[in-house]
């Protein structure tokens, strides 16, 4: 058997806080702002979940890489974290579908990864002291040096980030023969929110985040759909005007994440960034409509504020966070438009909320009745 040393690396957090590890081999440094998930399984499509770009991960499940990656096993073209930080990192795997190993696929995106890290530590740091700005260090930088260059570092609060992920030209996904057409604004969005759509009788076009209500009324959709995405949503005024049009052209209207979150800012309903935020794949959520739980997939960093939702006159809450009452879900009195917070398209995740794409669904049906009759 062969040993080896690999070099020692460090996380250094905003706040002077360090962590030491050790590298897995790929040198260099990387910014972000530091967030955990909790999930237990999907590292893959976490990795590659636009909704995480401009940020490093903190992994809680203590092993990560082994059971290696698959093509298969993602929601966009590349990886989308800054970093990783994990505790054990596996260089070998054992399923029998994985075409590689981890460290290969982290090589190859130059992926800067710190293991070997007491994240049970870490992650009890982050909820004491909320989320903030980071850099992953295995050059041997020094930490003077680190801490100028952190500064530097832009907070997400105010940080708008979809333009980075969304698509520069529209895309067709799933059958051009279905029965129904949704033009979906790409803010980060996930593939498997598409495959989600076109199982279910949808042909969409994806269009990118800077479209005009022109440019999307052109396919003349049944629906519209809002897709996820990274940053803040609040410097997104380009998106939240054309979600206003969107809303007013009285045809069913769905969004997810960040579209959830411009869909309140359209409404009047102010933005918020968390303390730590929802990250994983085992988060609570109640259903006020049906009085069921769920279990659902998260990632978000900013929510919708509960309190001026309340108040509003024409917007309702439909799902809440059972661990902290956060807004999870809601939905237009006037109009045929409601939103989660959450990621019903699972991947990674449970399947409890899915059922969204199939009220979306029977939304866009009940319009072209009306519209015959």
């Amino acid at each position: 058997m062969k040993y080896t040393t690999r070099p020692q690396a460090l996380l250094l957090l905003a706040d002077g806080t360090i962590f030491y590890g050790k590298s897995i081999g790929i040198s260099g440094k990387t910014f972000g702002e530091v967030c955990f998930n909790t999930g237990m399984t999907g590292y893959q499509e976490i990795f590659t979940d636009p909704s995480y770009f401009g940020q490093i991960m903190v992994a809680t499940n203590p092993h990560i890489g082994n059971y290696g990656v698959n093509a298969e096993e993602v929601e966009s073209e590349k990886i989308m974290i800054s970093g990783l930080v994990c505790k054990n990192f596996s260089f070998n795997h054992s399923r029998p579908d994985s075409e590689s190993n981890l460290y290969d696929y982290f090589e190859k995106q130059n992926l800067i990864c710190i293991s070997d890290v007491d994240t049970r530590a870490l992650v009890s740091y982050i909820r004491d002291n909320g989320a903030q700005n980071a850099v992953i260090c295995t050059d041997g930088t020094s930490i003077e040096e680190l801490k100028q260059l952190l500064a530097n570092v832009p907070d997400m609060k105010g940080l708008e980030l979809a333009s980075k992920v969304s698509v520069t030209e529209p895309y067709f996904f799933g059958d051009e023969n279905a029965t129904y057409k949704i033009s979906a604004l790409d803010l980060g969005i996930k593939r498997n929110i598409l495959r989600n759509l076109a199982k279910r009788d949808c042909y969409v076009k994806v269009f990118p985040y800077n479209a005009t209500f022109d440019e999307l009324q052109s396919f003349n959709p049944d629906g519209y759909f809002l897709s996820n995405g990274p940053g803040d949503p609040e410097p997104l005024e380009g998106v939240i005007n054309l979600s206003k049009q969107i809303i007013n052209s009285n045809k069913p209207v769905f969004g997810i994440c960040l579209g959830h979150q411009i869909i309140g800012l359209a409404n009047g309903i102010s933005t918020y960034k968390m303390f730590n935020g929802h990250r994983g794949i085992n988060h609570p959520i109640m259903n006020v409509l049906s009085g069921k739980g769920e279990i659902t997939s998260q990632n978000h960093g900013f929510a919708v504020n509960r309190e001026e939702l309340e108040n509003h006159a024409d917007v309702e809450i439909t799902h809440y966070h059972l661990n902290d009452n956060t807004v999870a879900g809601m939905r237009m009195k006037s109009k045929s438009c409601f939103s989660v917070q959450y990621h019903p398209e699972a991947s990674p995740g449970p399947h409890d909320s899915s059922y969204l794409f199939d009220e979306f669904v029977a939304n866009i049906k009940e319009a072209k009745s009306l519209q015959t009759v």
